[in-house]
C-alpha cells in the first residue's frame, strides 16, 4: 500500500522511511511534485496534524500521514510546544540557542519529545496516534546527527543526544517510532478495509 507523508521535511521523511523499513511505499509531496501551502494555525500538534493529512488527502485520493511533532519542556511550562519549529522565528540553530538562552542555568531541564500522527483514510475516516519520547535538555549542543532539537535532547535513560546516537539507535527510541509503531500496527489490523479504499 501507499503511503503519503504530508510534510516537506526531509529529515522527517528519512526518518519515517527508515523505520516503516518496506512495509509500505512511502510518498513525499517532492515524489508527487505537490506544492501545498499550509498555515499551521491549530492549537494543538492534533489539529495541525489533522489539517496536513486532510488537505494532502484531498488532493491526491492517497492515504495520508499527517505528523506534528513539538518539544515540551518543564521550564518553560510546555513550551515551545506547538510553536517548535519557529520557536525563534529562524531555523533550526536559532531555536537550538534560544533554548539553550532560556533555561540557562536552571537545573529543572525535564523535557519531552511529543508526536502526534493523523491518518487520513478517507473523507470522513481519520484516525490518531502519538508517541512521546521523555528526556532532558542537556546544556550545550552535541553531536551532528539528526535535525531540530536533536543536539540539545537526552532521552531519559541516556547520556548522549538524539545527535550523537547512531540513526539505528534513534529510531530504536523516538517519539516518531513509538507513533508509527501504532500507526503500523493499525494499518495491519485494519488491512482489508485499507486496501479497499
Amino acid at each position: 500500500m501507499r503511503l503519503l507523508v504530508a510534510s516537506k521535511n526531509r529529515g522527517k521523511i528519512k526518518e519515517i522511511r527508515s523505520i516503516v523499513e518496506g512495509s509500505v511505499k512511502v510518498l513525499s509531496p517532492l515524489d508527487l511534485s505537490l506544492d501545498l501551502s499550509i498555515l499551521e494555525d491549530g492549537n494543538t500538534l492534533k489539529e495541525n496534524a489533522i489539517k496536513k493529512a486532510v488537505l494532502y488527502f484531498g488532493a491526491t485520493g492517497i492515504v495520508t500521514l499527517g505528523e506534528d511533532t513539538g518539544l515540551e519542556v518543564d521550564f518553560l511550562r510546555g513550551r515551545p510546544g506547538i510553536y517548535s519549529a519557529r520557536f525563534s522565528g529562524g531555523g533550526d540553530a536559532e531555536n537550538r540557542k534560544k533554548l539553550l538562552d532560556r533555561l540557562g542555568k536552571t537545573e529543572n531541564r525535564a523535557a519531552r519529545f511529543r508526536t502526534v500522527m493523523v491518518l487520513a483514510l478517507k473523507d470522513n475516516w481519520i484516525e490518531c496516534f502519538e508517541g512521546i519520547l521523555e528526556g532532558k535538555i542537556g546544556r550545550e549542543e552535541r553531536g551532528s546527527g539528526g535535525f531540530g532539537y536533536d543536539s540539545v535532547f537526552i532521552p531519559s535513560g541516556f547520556k548522549e543526544t538524539l545527535a550523537e546516537m547512531s540513526y539505528e539507535e534513534k529510531n530504536k527510541i523516538s517519539h516518531r517510532r513509538l507513533a508509527l509503531n501504532k500507526v503500523l500496527d493499525f494499518l495491519e489490523r485494519e488491512r482489508e478495509r485499507v486496501e479497499d479504499l
